[in-house]
């Protein structure tokens, strides 16, 4: 599938910042749901809003603090796209 080329980069940027146990893990899980979100949207390209969202359904709770701050240090406006949901 064809991402963004801004969103795919703040990907690589934030995924390069968790703690390097927690990478890999991370990287795909994040980029198998951007992707299925994309999809769910019947578009051809992964965009922020799929990436945010797939952080915000996959990450456990106990880190989620560490997610919102790494999100906001690369550029992600999480909360244009109505995030975090209450």
């Amino acid at each position: 599938m064809q991402w963004d080329k801004a969103t795919q980069e703040k990907l690589k940027v934030m995924v390069a910042k968790i703690p390097v146990f927690h990478r890999h893990i991370t990287e795909e899980a994040v980029t198998k749901g951007a992707e299925e979100n994309a999809r769910a949207r019947s578009s051809a390209q992964v965009e922020e809003v799929d990436v945010i969202s797939a952080f915000f359904s996959d990450v456990p709770s106990p880190f989620y603090s560490m997610m919102v701050r790494l999100l906001e240090q690369t550029g992600f406006e999480y909360e244009k796209y109505g995030f975090p949901k209450k």
